[in-house]
């Protein structure tokens, strides 16, 4: 049984995913961080990888990516970075990422040293559905990993059903087709997820985009098993305070610790 699935069996409702951009807000920080996550109270780390034109990002991740790549961040880094990080971190870490970057890696290469160094899953926004179906989705699932896929309000439901019964360890329910960092009003969001819940599918949802404090946590979870965070996380470690009490204060006004 994976890590992913470990968790949801033991957790099913208001899970905690934080994301972090690797090499932010320093190149030597990404370990830290994630370490200060985990002891307060993240339950999966989505750690980005910093890449030049993040489709679904928005500007505070952005901003947070090209610090990291003018830190010196790139694959062979983060892998060099974490290739020790299950002596420490024993939540499960997703990659989120885009396609560039790891093409020039090499796509088998980078799943199989993803699974090496205790890579749980990736998320590649930007990996269409036709080519992971014919090529990519065979070296994922034989590297060990799970696969994410996201969805939005505007996914057709035949497709939302297609997209889960090839995703593994969760769901990714885009709250608004906005980029990431944008406020959301989530009584309009609400129907949406209800409408998810009730297609009764085979993967926990965790929603993202517009989560940021303990009311849209709140509201984000009534019909998911959990939700994301991110550019609210980012910028609170762009304020250049101490990063484990950044990290403490930031989870505890989410959780209502």
């Amino acid at each position: 049984m994976s890590r992913l699935e470990t968790l949801f069996k033991e957790k099913s409702n208001r899970v905690l995913n934080v994301y972090c951009t690797a090499g932010y807000p320093a190149l030597d920080s990404t370990l830290k961080v994630m370490t200060s996550l985990q002891k307060n109270g993240a339950q999966i780390i989505e750690l980005g990888m910093p890449y030049s034109d993040p489709l679904a990002d928005g500007e505070v991740i952005q901003l947070s990516s090209m610090k990291a790549l003018d830190n010196g961040m790139n694959i062979a880094v983060l892998f060099e970075q974490i290739k020790d990080m299950r002596k420490s971190i024993s939540i499960p870490v997703v990659l989120m990422g885009y396609m560039n970057p790891i093409l020039q890696y090499g796509f088998e290469v980078f799943c199989q040293k993803a699974k090496e160094v205790g890579v749980d899953g990736l998320i590649l926004p930007d990996l269409p559905l036709f080519e992971f179906e014919q090529f990519y989705g065979k070296i994922i699932k034989e590297s060990g990993l799970d696969f994410i896929f996201l969805v939005t309000p505007e996914t057709p439901a035949e497709r939302v059903k297609k997209l889960d019964s090839l995703s593994s360890g969760f769901l990714y329910a885009v709250s608004s087709s906005a980029t990431t960092g944008k406020d959301k009003d989530f009584n309009k969001v609400a129907a949406y997820l209800q409408n998810l819940q009730s297609m009764q599918l085979k993967n926990p949802i965790l929603v993202g985009f517009g989560i940021k404090d303990k009311a849209t946590f709140d509201a984000a979870t009534v019909y998911t098993q959990g939700a994301i965070i991110g550019s609210a996380y980012i910028q609170e470690l762009s304020k250049g305070g101490d990063i484990e009490e950044s990290t403490s204060q930031f989870l505890s006004s989410v959780l209502g610790a």
